[in-house]
Formats: C-alpha cells, structure tokens, sequence
C-alpha cells in the first residue's frame, strides 16, 4: 500500500481515508463479502466462503478508500464502506487491471497520464446514504488531487444477469452516454453483449435513467461514459458495464473544495 496522500475528511461521525494497516483491508474485505456474497447473490468458492472475505491478488496492491463510523470504534468495525483504487504502477505489479478480464481498455492504457481504476464499492446496508456516497466521491476528489490523476475507469454494474430486465437502462446508457471512440474500452469478444437492445424512443429514457445504480448514476453526474458492450458476471450476479470519466469533467465542486483545502 501506498503512503497517505491526504488527511481523514470528516462530515460528524463520518470520516473516509485510505486503509492503514492489513486489520483495515480485512475489515473492507469482509464488509464486501456481506454485500457482495449476502445480499447481491453472488457466489463464493470455498476459500472465499470459508474465509468470509472477497479478496484476490489485486488487494495487496491497490489503495482501499475507507468510510469509517466513529460512533462504531476506532479499529476495523469502524468501517462501513469501501472502494479499491488502482493506479497503472499498481496494476503493473500483477500484470494488468482488473477490468481486462472483461473488456479491451488500450484506449485507456494509451491515455497520455496517469489512470485510476475504480472498483469494489460498497456500504453496509444501514448507510446507504446519499451523504456516505458524498463523502466516497469527496475521498476520490482529494486522491485524483494527489496523485494527478487524468483519467478514471471501472466496472460498474446492474443487478442480475436478465438483460431483458436491464434492456432500458443498458439501451439508456448506449444510447446517451456512449464514450467517444479515442476513449471507448469495448467488452472483450466473447464475453461481449450489445448494449442498444432497444431502439431510441423505445423506451422511457427518463425512468431508465432513475433506476440505473446510484454509483453509476454518480458516475454520469461526474461527465462519465460508458464503453461498448456489457458483460454478464455470473459469478457474482451482475450486468457490466465499464465507465469512463476524465477527471477535468468532475465536477467543479469538489476540484474548487480540494484546491480550497490543498490537500496535497
């Protein structure tokens, strides 16, 4: 893991930051597991069933962005939400990100600085909140200020793998929020599914947008697009989609609030 590139951000009891010792990933790994594997459905293998935690071989690597409860503690059961930030020298350690397992990301890769990818996000089911999910993005800002980061990606997902009830929102993001080709990943080959299953007007474009995943939906507020094709993740009970966000296109909000702050 990686140095501290800025200090805890606090909004009352809340607090996010990055993991500072193994307790800490652990207690993200666990926490993703009872999202995950107890509510979403997914499935463990044995180790992971028998561990209790989601992990693999890009934990070790990557920075764990941490929301802790204050009122819960001050170790590991503080923590209520996660998020795995990934950077290209990260990456390099294993081999490649995790999202080339599902999609083809070299106009990422020849992005002319450093990347971030995005992965893992979740909250315990009592913060829900849009408050916590402020603070998430408030802990990305300042480490995209830190690190220099131009450009973030990741796989973001819709619940269950039935496309025909994820046919509208999928069709909503292909069609309003497709990235531009210089910019565009595209599913891997054979796992690739289109995206436009329904035709522009075929849907009602403002509910489709309304019930897509908060996290995706921020990622939109944000400027994100999306790359061409999903991926269904059987294992873990999801439809994939990879966003894609230029981070001069976040919001002006935080990037005034962090310079205001100098966070780095």
């Amino acid at each position: 893991m990686n140095d501290l590139p800025f200090e805890e951000l606090r909004a009352g009891n809340l607090g996010v930051r990055l993991a500072r010792d193994a307790r800490e990933v652990e207690a993200a790994q666990a926490l993703r597991f009872r999202v995950f594997f107890g509510e979403m459905g997914a499935r463990p293998d044995a180790a992971t069933a028998e561990s209790g935690r989601d992990a693999d071989s890009y934990d070790a690597v990557a920075d764990h962005l941490l929301v802790l409860d204050h009122d819960r503690g001050e170790g590991p059961e503080s923590v209520v939400g996660t998020y795995r930030l990934i950077r290209r020298a990260a990456a390099a350690e294993v081999g490649r990100f995790y999202s080339e397992d599902e999609y083809d990301i070299r106009p990422v890769l020849d992005f002319p600085g450093e990347v971030l990818e995005l992965g893992r996000s979740c909250t315990d089911a009592a913060y829900r909140t849009r408050g916590t999910l402020q603070l998430l993005w408030q802990g990305i800002a300042a480490y995209v200020f830190a690190h220099r980061i131009g450009l973030m990606f990741g796989c973001a997902s819709l619940p269950g793998t039935d496309l025909d009830r994820n046919a509208a929102q999928l069709s909503y993001l292909h069609h309003h929020h497709l990235a531009p080709e210089a910019l565009r990943p595209r599913a891997l080959p054979e796992r690739y599914v289109p995206m436009d299953r329904l035709p522009p007007g075929g849907f009602d474009a403002k509910r489709a947008m309304l019930e897509l995943p908060p996290l995706i939906k921020g990622y939109l507020r944000l400027g994100g697009f999306v790359g061409e094709g999903a991926v269904l993740d059987d294992p873990f009970n999801t439809t994939d989609v990879c966003v894609v966000v230029k981070t001069d296109l976040v919001t002006d909000k935080y990037f005034r609030h962090y310079e205001r702050k100098n966070v780095w």
